[in-house]
């Protein structure tokens, strides 16, 4: 024990932002099997804090490693000589049983075994702690007297139960009991968020990556919108039917002179180093001239392909017109397409639109902005003429700023009448394919059709039976990858390129 730090170092001892949220772990109730599982907690703690949810620590550290630890690496039950310190404070005791049995049954209910078994990041254990204690924020009303700026040093957290009685005392624990108080009155309805957690849309966030779960407040607001939006989970469900066969696609490799990875195959471009040994059985004469003539193998190194040359832009009608089954299958398939093309090596762009364009969520490194496409709404009417024209404007600033060649893939209602000019300027600046939802009863009939390089069309049968919406959507995800694979290099004006068939192969 010589030479050994304290955990808590005498600088930090009359820090109330230290001592406040360590000594309020005299009431946890949930005691982890290793000290970084602190440290995690302290994580969401400041996270949460950023979004305007300034809770006690203990409860953060109780409720998250519920959701977030495997059961086998924690243990219920107060910290040794924990019971003695509540005493000293007023009806703390029986605040804390009533506590300590709904972190028991929490730790008992079906979400909270299907959250720990899913392994969730920290940016998802933040979303569920803020859907489930929010309202403990709303009915206690009383401000912390210290900040939430604990700092993330595991040395601090090291061996802290001795500790906890001195750090009780250092600071008023009106704050902690105010939250106990709260959590007793709410303690059905927590119990109620808690059993009716979204698992579905945890799931698909982590299926889809690192995106869709970026840390920052901002994008916590999405993922909380995502997880409380009540088409969400519909659209969850649908996704998680079609992503099986899309998490199938692999991307191609490609073969480089570089010496990294392992080797690809022979090719005629290398180094003297990856030289294919048989080369130098040739006399020296017909060496040079093979050298010249480029004839000599090498081994090959693989790589990844070039940069992709197209810009997959997904726009989705967001509008009121889209609500319902129609707004389930354009989402569901939005997340799809957009996974399937970022898989088979393509850049994605995606936004919606009502009557406007709204702004660029760029699928970045492999990863979707699945949060924001589950929680997005959209609520200012309908003006395609608007959206067309700010569409034609920022594609030609697109094109001009970037030479790759832009895709755009409509996702709409088969009602999206717009004139026949806008499209046509669309068309002249990149490749238009729509996927056009019909109305019970209704037809496709708009006059731009045959300025589309393909469309598709899903009618309201099919939108309303389970298997055949699954099979129309793993279609059109597969027609328009492989017709998008076909588009040409270059964009010119419509006039002058080749006339693919107007709808996409094998669509009614």
């Amino acid at each position: 024990m010589l030479g050994r730090v304290p955990p808590i170092s005498p600088a930090f001892a009359n820090d109330p932002a230290i001592t406040g949220p360590l000594g309020g772990l005299v009431f946890s109730g949930v005691r982890p099997g290793s000290s970084m599982m602190v440290v995690r907690a302290i994580r969401w703690y400041r996270d949460l804090a950023r979004l305007g949810m300034h809770l006690p620590f203990f409860m953060v550290h109780d409720f998250g490693l519920l959701y977030a630890a495997p059961k086998e690496h924690l243990e219920l039950g107060l910290r040794p000589g924990a019971d003695a310190v509540v005493a000293r404070l007023a009806r703390a005791s029986g605040l804390v049983a009533t506590y300590r049995g709904v972190l028991s049954e929490i730790s008992e209910s079906a979400a909270s075994a299907r959250a720990r078994s899913m392994r969730l990041p920290d940016n998802l254990v933040v979303v569920v702690l803020a859907r489930v204690l929010g309202p403990i924020v709303q009915r206690a009303n009383i401000k912390a007297p210290y900040a939430p700026s604990l700092p993330l040093d595991p040395e601090m957290v090291r061996d802290i139960d001795t500790q906890l009685p001195m750090l009780f005392e250092a600071t008023s624990r009106e704050f902690e009991r105010a939250a106990l108080d709260a959590l007793a009155h709410l303690r059905l309805h927590i119990l109620t968020l808690a059993d009716a957690l979204d698992i579905d849309t945890l799931r698909l966030l982590g299926m889809l990556g690192p995106e869709s779960t970026l840390a920052g407040a901002l994008a916590h607001v999405d993922l909380l919108a995502a997880m409380t939006s009540p088409a969400a989970n519909d659209i969850v469900n649908f996704s998680l039917e079609l992503l099986p066969n899309v998490l199938e696609t692999r991307r191609a490799r490609a073969a480089g002179m570089h010496a990294v990875h392992g080797y690809a195959g022979i090719g005629t471009k290398g180094s003297l180093d990856s030289l294919v040994l048989t080369e130098l059985a040739w006399d020296e004469l017909e060496f040079s001239r093979r050298m010249v003539e480029n004839e000599l193998y090498y081994y090959t190194r693989e790589q990844a392909p070039d940069e992709a040359r197209r810009l997959h832009y997904l726009v989705i009608d967001a509008s009121a017109s889209m609500r319902g089954d129609r707004q389930v299958f354009a989402r569901g398939l939005a997340i799809a397409l957009g996974k399937k093309l970022q898989l088979a090596g393509e850049e994605v762009w995606m936004r919606f639109f009502d009557s406007r364009l709204y702004e660029v969520q760029k699928a970045r490194s492999g990863q979707l902005p699945a949060a924001y496409l589950l929680g997005f709404k959209g609520e200012r009417g309908r003006n395609p003429a608007r959206v067309f024209t700010q569409l034609a404007t920022e594609l030609a600033l697109l094109r001009a700023r970037d030479g790759r060649d832009p895709v755009v893939h409509l996702l709409t209602h088969a009602a999206l009448h717009v004139p026949r000019p806008l499209v046509q300027e669309v068309t002249q600046k990149a490749h238009l394919f729509g996927i056009f939802i019909l109305p019970s009863g209704g037809v496709l009939d708009l006059e731009y059709l045959d300025l589309l390089e393909g469309h598709a069309v899903v009618d309201h049968a099919t939108l309303t039976e389970k298997s055949a919406r699954a099979r129309a959507a793993t279609k059109i995800v597969q027609d328009v990858s492989d017709v998008a694979e076909r588009v040409p290099p270059s964009v010119a004006p419509r006039s002058q390129r080749a006339r693919d068939p107007h709808r996409l192969p094998g669509m009614p």
